[in-house]
């Protein structure tokens, strides 16, 4: 019989990636990602002047997501703490929960299974 792989998204646990740098400019997170992952590529392939890192500005929710982001909490705990920042917006769970898949797919965060 095969096994389902579904999984509730609210009760895994968001992790940051190791090689994410987080900067701020004002109130907002700047994800910093290299642009090669190997140093020798980077000095062959980066053109002088460029840097190194290609960085994502992340907007006011975004922000308020990725600093609850701690490898301690799950996503449902992220989604009740952010409950007020978003001051009832409808479908804000889902907002959140759709955001946090889009960070995963892009490589920012990894979703690990909530200790039991």
């Amino acid at each position: 019989m095969k096994r389902s792989s579904r999984f509730n998204l609210l009760e895994t646990v968001p992790v940051r990636s190791a090689h994410i740098v987080t900067e701020w400019e004002g109130e907002c997170a700047v994800l910093a990602y290299p642009r090669f992952k190997r140093a020798w590529v980077r000095r062959f392939f980066l053109p002088k002047g460029m840097s190194p890192f290609i960085r994502v500005r992340l907007e006011e929710h975004g922000t308020a997501v990725w600093n609850l982001i701690d490898g301690r909490r799950t996503a449902g705990e992220i989604v009740s703490l952010l409950s007020s920042h978003f001051e009832g917006e409808p479908g804000y769970a889902s907002r959140v929960t759709a955001y946090l898949m889009q960070l995963q797919k892009d490589g920012f965060i990894r979703l690990l299974a909530s200790p039991v």
